[in-house]
């Protein structure tokens, strides 16, 4: 198997140009995205319903799976894969539990209180991808953040397969994470439909999961309408690795990340000159005994790097330039490094920490930031189900307090009836009253009432050399 190999050394050091990322989506997928979701805007169900015989190949009769259908799923499904199921669900649980946002209050010497009000989002929908491979671990990982944020109505939408059927293992998930409705509808027509409603499909106030370009586009483009979590692009994993790595361990880390799609991206970052080529020969050994070859070998061949450095200081750098959703640290005292990285999704300490057990079972959330926006993204979580009310309650020795800044603010940005507003409330203050007796003599003088003073008109910088050495 071979990788693209990266050698830095010296003062060189890995940039955005080494890494060939493709960045934005292609113009013609953002286009037929808006044009699918436009229609759907347009047109209700009806346009749904061509758009899931044109890419799915079936549309049910009824988008709504009946709830009888989603339970009794519980029952079809191996008994050792329902107990994995109730563990991740458990451990999911518990760990979102502790991100949950608190209302918080606090008050002023003077009696000002100021605070926050976090309130849930009313409802929300999560996209379940049903095109290579079905994920009810994205189930669990979308529904349950939204349940312990207090989410009221959580639907989960999924594309159904050829045959018009959704799979048991996903359906089960949503049995188990308390999912209220399922919708067998997928693709950018799914987005359109929960974005803005239709006769069968709600509209919800935040969309959040993966899905394929499509559905990134379609989320990216009716974001600001509704709420979304981030445009997810190819999943990746980069591991950070000595010498002490073991190359066959390794290997599988780099192909479980490439086995999810020919676009994946798996990085080497490896201070072991020494390392590359066992890790190429086992995963060559492996490769060919995969049920998934051909897409772990597109991935691997097209999109997978090695970066060899001389130093562990330029190794960290290269992993914080990348920025990848998911990092592991193969390496002795990997606790000790992780206060060094500054970008990453999720990051998986030591060589017992397998990323897959960050997918199913460890408990932090597997829908993570991809394609280098991990630089300024977050993992799923409590708060992205939550919103926050500022809450601002002044008493009259407060307002007395800040108003003459507010005022001389005001006026220095020539908005004379944010003054006034203070200002007038200041008389009031004086008078020790809460509202005027004489509505026609507290307007006398307004313009003193707003602006009591003049500003001391501002110098006029000299900006004549700037730029010169």
């Amino acid at each position: 198997m071979n990788m693209r190999e990266i050698t830095i050394t010296g003062s060189r050091r890995l940039t955005t140009a080494d890494l060939n990322r493709a960045g934005a989506l292609p113009r013609e997928i953002e286009q037929s995205a808006q044009a699918i979701v436009d229609d759907v805007r347009e047109r209700g169900d009806a346009a749904v319903r061509e758009y899931c015989q044109r890419f799915d190949g079936a549309c049910p009769d009824s988008f709504l799976v009946p709830r009888s259908v989603v339970e009794g799923a519980l029952d079809m499904v191996d008994e050792e894969f329902l107990e994995s199921l109730r563990l991740a669900q458990r451990q999911i649980r518990d760990f979102h539990e502790r991100e949950r946002e608190q209302s918080w209050f606090t008050t002023r010497a003077d009696g000002t209180m100021l605070g926050v009000k976090v309130t849930p989002v009313p409802s929300a929908a999560v996209y379940v991808p049903g095109g290579r491979a079905q994920y009810p671990s994205t189930v669990l990982m979308d529904v349950i953040p939204a349940k312990v944020a207090g989410v009221e109505r959580v639907i989960m939408v999924t594309p159904p397969q050829r045959d018009g059927s959704l799979s048991a293992y996903t359906l089960a998930a949503a049995a188990l994470a308390g999912v209220d409705e399922v919708y067998a509808v997928g693709g950018a027509q799914a987005i359109g439909a929960v974005a803005y409603g239709t006769e069968t499909i709600p509209k919800v106030a935040k969309i959040v999961g993966p899905g394929n370009a499509f559905v990134a586009a379609a989320k990216r483009y009716v974001s600001g309408d509704v709420g979304i979590d981030m445009v997810a692009g190819p999943s990746e994993v980069c591991v950070l690795a000595d010498e002490t790595a073991d190359p066959v361990v390794v290997a599988a880390d780099l192909m479980a990340q490439a086995e999810h799609d020919p676009l994946a991206t798996c990085y080497l970052v490896t201070t072991s000159a020494s390392l590359a080529k066992p890790v190429c020969d086992a995963i060559e050994r492996l490769v060919s005994q995969s049920p998934r070859e051909e897409i772990t070998r597109a991935s691997l061949g097209d999109k997978g790097i090695i970066v060899t450095c001389d130093s562990l200081d330029a190794a960290i750098d290269a992993v914080n330039l990348i920025a990848p959703e998911h990092l592991e640290l193969h390496m002795p005292e990997a606790m000790q490094l992780v206060g060094r990285i500054k970008n990453a999704g999720a990051i998986f300490a030591g060589p017992w920490s397998s990323e897959p057990l960050g997918d199913y079972v460890a408990g932090p959330n597997h829908t993570l930031p991809t394609g280098g926006t991990a630089t300024f993204s977050n993992p799923l979580g409590v708060y992205d189900f939550q919103k926050r009310s500022s809450v601002i309650c002044y008493s009259p020795e407060g307002l007395t307090a800040d108003a003459p800044s507010v005022q001389a603010l005001a006026q220095a940005e020539g908005l004379w009836a944010h003054a006034l507003s203070v200002g007038l409330r200041r008389k009031l203050v004086e008078q020790g009253t809460e509202c005027f007796a004489d509505a026609e003599a507290a307007c006398e003088d307004a313009m003193h009432t707003a602006w009591p003073r003049e500003l001391d008109a501002p110098g006029i910088p000299n900006l004549s050399g700037c730029g010169e050495g």
